[in-house]
């Protein structure tokens, strides 16, 4: 079996990219007689790049506020009176007013608890397309059955 050299062809291939770029520069150089076109000056590539980054900046702000406006959302979220269920899992509803300008979707995180506050059981409940200023329902469901008095509370929300 042939042993195969390595690194000959990235060789190969650097000296002809060098080829086809050394006539580009050369010819850079050369004005036939015509005038080279104006360089823009350096105040003016640094202003540009200025409004650039500040563009940037202003956007990437918008965008985390956004974010940062959406991640707690507990406020507009209630919880109904619990229940149990005839499977003897105990729910709640779970209703989310959406104060946004465009419909969304609410994640909603419902700790239930012992009546001295001890956690008992985490349910995570989606509430789907929540229009704008409206308001929509589901319903929390416990993963199994927990002794009586256990109490729902809506530990986060977020909407997105």
């Amino acid at each position: 079996m042939a042993g195969r050299r390595r690194g000959h062809g990235a060789a190969g291939a650097g000296a002809a990219v060098l080829a086809a770029v050394l006539p580009a520069v050369g010819a850079a150089g050369c004005t036939d007689g015509e005038p080279e076109p104006a360089e823009p000056p350096a105040s003016s590539l640094a202003s540009r790049a200025t409004e650039v980054w500040e563009s940037a900046t202003a956007e990437a702000g918008r965008r985390f506020e956004d974010l940062v406006r959406n991640l707690d959302v507990g406020k507009d979220v209630a919880l109904g009176s619990p229940s149990v269920a005839p499977d003897g899992r105990s729910t709640v509803g779970v209703t989310a007013r959406n104060t946004d300008d465009a419909a969304r979707t609410f994640l909603v995180q419902v700790h239930f608890t012992d009546p001295d506050g001890g956690l008992l059981d985490v349910v995570v409940v989606t509430v789907d397309d929540v229009p704008p200023g409206g308001s929509a329902t589901a319903t929390a469901r416990s993963t199994h059955d927990l002794p009586e008095g256990a109490r729902p509370e809506v530990e986060r929300a977020v909407r997105y």
